[in-house]
């Protein structure tokens, strides 16, 4: 079963410790993660779910990002990580 982690609003630097221990607590099980919240997105943050989507893959689990948020979206975009998001879940305004 897919275990589901909502992303806070703001994916800054403060949040990225946070992150890794969330992400890590779910290691070794099908992942979805539900941006639909996150407001701002951070280098730090995205260095932290590029490192998890490349676990998962290693771990042969499922990885995803689900319901990205237009600024979530945009700030992948922005960074040059818009295949984080599949293109058909990614709303750009």
């Amino acid at each position: 079963m897919t275990q589901t982690v909502t992303l806070g609003d703001a994916l800054d630097m403060t949040a990225a410790g946070p992150l890794v221990q969330e992400l890590l607590g779910h290691r070794g099980q099908p992942l979805a993660l539900n941006a639909s919240g996150v407001r701002r997105l951070g280098g730090q943050c995205l260095q932290v779910l590029l490192s998890a989507q490349a676990t998962w893959a290693a771990d042969g689990q499922p990885f995803e990002v689900v319901e990205p948020s237009p600024e979530f979206a945009e700030g992948l975009a922005l960074m040059g990580a818009a295949d984080l998001c599949p293109p058909e879940t990614a709303s750009l305004p």
